[in-house]
């Protein structure tokens, strides 16, 4: 005789078959019917207990089909929200932006705007240019100290003078206050967006040769803005 039906049911599709797989709404209904036919005929199964059982079932099936409906919904929205994404991102192209991080390319223009952000006014700031191999190249001392945004350009010449080779390069920001601690800040790249590129990961922004995530975006704004 099979016995417990209502004890395994009552995890509905979270409970587990012998062979290790979820138990779905059939499973559960040909259980059920092999609990019928092999009852035993001098204690058959109670009217309560047979109908607790169907109870079951029909929780079970409803719950597998909210399942699957919110799985489509999810789905639909993905999918309208990368479009959305997409359609909004091509709009971009031409416009100056800040993107969060530290990284840039050098793709032959004359020079680049670095950026980064002081929640109170440093006592000096030093700011380092490394290239692709993590190598040294340019030292910038006496950097804008004040609170809040602070910009610089970086002519893409090194420390001799020299200009350097395209590539990507990463910058780190050393302010210190009057006893010489460091500081917190956070920097950020600025460029002008020059195209969309559509990838398996996701919209991707081209900003000077390098791409980057919308997510990096900071801020967004016309040329004649930048301040």
């Amino acid at each position: 005789m099979v016995d417990g039906l209502s004890n395994i049911g009552s995890g509905y599709g979270t409970s587990s078959l012998t062979n290790g797989t979820a138990m779905g709404k059939e499973d559960f209904l040909k259980l059920m019917l092999a609990q019928l036919q092999n009852q035993d005929p001098m204690s058959p199964m109670e009217g309560t207990e047979f109908a607790s059982q169907l109870a079951q079932f029909t929780s079970l099936e409803q719950l597998i089909n909210l399942n699957d409906s919110m799985d489509t919904s999810i789905n639909a929205n993905y999918f309208l929200s990368q479009s959305i994404n997409n359609t909004l991102a091509a709009t971009l192209i031409g416009k100056e932006v800040k993107l969060s991080g530290s990284s840039f390319q050098h793709n032959g223009q004359e020079n680049t705007t670095l950026g980064y952000n002081l929640s109170t006014m440093a006592s000096s700031v030093t700011v380092k240019i490394y290239n692709e191999s993590g190598q040294l190249v340019k030292t910038i001392e006496n950097a804008p100290k004040n609170s809040g945004d602070n910009k610089l350009i970086w002519d893409f010449s090194d420390n001799d003078g020299n200009s350097v080779p395209q590539g990507r390069y990463t910058f780190k920001v050393e302010p210190k206050d009057a006893d010489n601690n460091l500081m917190s800040f956070s920097t950020y790249v600025l460029g002008k967006i020059d195209g969309v590129k559509f990838t398996e990961n996701g919209t991707m922004l081209v900003v000077n040769g390098a791409q980057y995530n919308l997510s990096d975006i900071m801020e967004i704004y016309n040329s004649d803005d930048e301040g």
